[in-house]
């Protein structure tokens, strides 16, 4: 195909400004390309002006890719180039709400909302718009993300995509959700164990349809898959549950004698590449009516990577310095792909119309879903002093009213809710499981999700607040480490979200104290590093109750926000009942609250994380009152409302919360002689506080794990016992 620049003379419609060449028409273009073929909002993929409008979608869709990145000499145009018609077909097919497994799709994805129209809802209306804003600031980032128009899900680590696609899928049932799964991607462990479990756990669940864009390359190197023959892909997918597993190969329509299994159809000649894409769009038809219609599907589109760009292979999978538009292999390459101004006009008028319209007015994730009215919630105050409570167990109650209100509530768990005082979740909403088994609270269509795997729970759980639905990841503390990027990149997405959501709420219980007898394989405490680290992001709020008064404000506060990570850590063991619900409130609002204050001739401050630590510091506390020494101890319920309101991002987030505590209330809180900060976790929880505090000042924290018989010991190991406190108390002091 030859290229050339527009003539002066040619009507060029305005959102082609910024495209550098215009080819010459392609073959047939008078007989298939002189009006749309679509019949409403889809194609019929047995028409052959179809397939010849595909195909020119998938083309616009490489140049783009290959332009916009080549604006920035940065990004990843290989990987979905060589699916580019898989693409095209589901979009022609009217299928618009499709999700990534793969980052490194992004460009192409932003290209698709382009030509739909959906960018503009961002204020880009021409490809000279959508190069400017590529990897820009307030723009199209890297990889994909909650702030653009028409993108159901965020996407960024490998092993994720699957989750937002079965997440859609259980809260809409009547519609598509396609996902792309590189084959980097297929080499994560998570995405087909995830997949598996919920197909058992919903087997009438089968609306989410795996794209698999089996290339033969990953990054930077030949795939861990690329050996495997037809067969034997086939076989691995029937081999992990699929009933339907689609197969198009575009080496069986190759007339150009590419060597190796993985070739261009790009370089086919026209009829041979007409040919290929019928293939493609048959077939995804084929599996999108398959997934809809109860089976378990996989369509799998094998096509070299980088067909049709700059490069072939993994040398197609990232541009660099020298990749310019300026660059002679980019020239050429865009110079191959590009179309005439009319076939532009013809794709842009397909996208507006397929599916209904643009997928920034159609796509799920454009609306909020609505919310089943829980009403308030029967929290149960304890006596303060009274008969000590299990805190997991006080919310537990709580959770299972919410799941019994809320029929599209879940409850996720990795490794058993009974073994962390939540049995009473389990009875209440029963575990989803083929088996019905009333002495383990087990029945199909019930809401508690147990995979073992935390990636696989939390995913879900995330997934599905992301969508627009309450739900809650219980977790052992020592455990949840597997299950956190995917919180992290939801809660990240929920921070840019053009949208309300639910936020994502955690409980995390039987932490590093109460395993003492497991030892440090149970003890995982500095996950808390993790979440100290993200509360400057801004929407992330890691809430420590302090008992099982304390746990149901927390809870119920929690169900109350939007656009948030809520991560509540609490022990499964019975412990003293030390606040008021109006004290957890307070705590919530302020960041803390106080607990016990004794007179002296100076003031030690504690300032304490959690629940079991409160007791070496209450017998601190008297210790130093028998040795005239006041104290005050400060349980720290909420510390993100502890920073100063410029150490955290919170006004660049959507529903934006900047409640931060101001420098008399700090003092108030934390002035006195000396300040202990306390803590069974990872220091770094205590940050907030020591940034602000001007007193002399120490910190206990969690150091490393050991096997001990008890959580007294536990802490004992770790320097944190009474005598340690009232020691470094008297020495602060003078």
């Amino acid at each position: 195909m030859t290229a050339t620049t527009p003539k002066p003379t040619s009507v060029i419609p305005n959102f082609c400004e910024g495209i550098q060449y215009f080819g010459e028409p392609l073959p047939d273009f008078d007989k298939y390309g002189k009006e749309s073929a679509l019949t409403g909002n889809v194609v019929n993929p047995s028409d052959d002006a179809a397939v010849y409008q595909t195909l020119l979608y998938a083309d616009a869709l490489r140049y783009l890719t290959l332009q916009v990145t080549g604006s920035k000499a940065s990004g990843h145009p290989g990987g979905f180039a060589s699916q580019a018609e898989a693409y095209a077909a589901l979009v022609m097919l009217g299928h618009k709400n499709i999700v990534t497994e793969v980052g490194h799709h992004a460009p192409g994805f932003y290209s698709a909302m382009f030509l739909d129209r959906s960018l503009e809802d961002m204020g880009i209306s021409t490809v000279q718009q959508l190069r400017d804003r590529f990897r820009e600031k307030h723009g199209l980032l890297g990889h994909l993300s909650g702030y653009i128009p028409g993108i159901l899900a965020p996407a960024g680590p490998l092993g994720q995509g699957q989750h937002f696609a079965m997440s859609a899928a259980l809260l809409h049932r009547d519609k598509l959700f396609p996902f792309t799964v590189g084959d980097g991607g297929l080499g994560e462990p998570y995405i087909m164990s995830s997949m598996s479990h919920f197909h058992t756990a919903y087997p009438d669940v089968t609306n989410f349809l795996p794209v698999l864009v089996w290339n033969g390359f990953s990054q930077e190197h030949h795939s861990m898959v690329s050996t495997k023959s037809n067969a034997e892909m086939i076989a691995y997918w029937q081999g992990n549950g699929f009933e339907e597993v689609i197969l198009v190969d575009a080496k069986d329509f190759d007339d150009k004698n590419q060597p190796g299994d993985y070739v261009d159809s790009t370089a086919f000649s026209f009829s041979k590449r007409i040919e290929f894409t019928k293939a493609i769009l048959e077939n995804v038809d084929k599996a999108a009516k398959s997934a809809l219609g109860g089976k378990l599907t996989v369509f799998i589109i094998k096509q070299l990577k980088g067909a049709g760009v700059h490069a072939r292979g993994a040398k197609s999978h990232n541009l660099y310095a020298k990749d310019t538009l300026d660059a002679p292999h980019i020239i050429s390459a865009l110079k191959e792909r590009a179309l005439t101004q009319e076939a532009w006009q013809l794709v842009r008028t397909n996208l507006e119309k397929a599916g209904g319209g643009p997928a920034s007015k159609t796509a799920v994730t454009e609306f909020e879903l609505p919310l089943a009215d829980i009403g308030a919630l029967p929290l149960e105050e304890y006596e303060v002093g009274g008969e000590a409570k299990v805190s997991t167990t006080a919310m537990g109650r709580l959770v299972g009213i919410v799941g019994q209100k809320d029929k599209n509530f879940l409850v996720t768990n990795a490794d058993g809710n009974e073994a962390s005082g939540i049995a009473n979740i389990n009875q209440a909403l029963k575990i989803n499981h083929p088996v019905k088994d009333d002495l383990y609270n087990q029945a199909p269509g019930g809401q508690v999700y147990e995979p073992l795997s935390e990636d696989a729970c939390a995913g879900l759980a995330v997934g599905l607040a992301l969508m627009g639905a309450r739900t809650l990841w219980c977790s052992y503390e020592s455990f949840a480490i597997n299950g956190l990027p995917i919180f992290q990149t939801v809660t990240q997405a929920m921070a840019e979200l053009r949208r309300q959501t639910p936020s994502t709420i955690t409980l995390y219980t039987a932490g590093a104290l109460e395993q003492g007898r497991n030892g440090w394989t149970h003890q995982r405490p500095e996950i808390e590093a993790y979440f100290a680290s993200m509360m400057r992001n801004g929407n992330v709020f890691p809430v420590f109750p302090p008992d099982a008064n304390s746990i149901q404000v927390c809870y119920d506060w929690a169900l109350t926000t939007k656009n948030k990570g809520i991560v509540i850590t609490a022990s499964k063991s019975p412990l003293a009942i030390r606040t008021t619900f109006a004290q957890t409130r307070e705590g919530l609002e302020n960041g803390a609250v106080v607990l016990q204050e004794t007179s002296g001739n100076k003031t030690v401050v504690f300032a304490v994380i959690g629940d079991m630590t409160l007791i070496p510091v209450y017998e601190a506390a008297k210790s130093l009152q028998a040795q005239g020494v006041g104290s005050r101890i400060v349980s720290v319920i909420n510390p993100r409302r502890l920073y100063r309101a410029s150490d955290v991002a919170w006004d660049t987030c959507s529903e934006a919360d900047g409640g931060f505590i101001d420098d008399a209330k700090f003092n108030q809180l934390f002035g006195g002689d000396a300040l202990i900060g306390v803590t069974g976790g990872a220091s770094a929880m205590l940050e907030p506080i020591m940034l602000r505090s001007n007193c002399v000042r120490d910190t206990f924290a969690w150091k490393r794990g050991e096997t001990t018989a008890s959580a007294g010991e536990l802490m004992a190991f770790n320097g944190l016992t009474a005598d340690a406190l009232v020691k470094r108390g008297m020495e602060l002091v003078g």
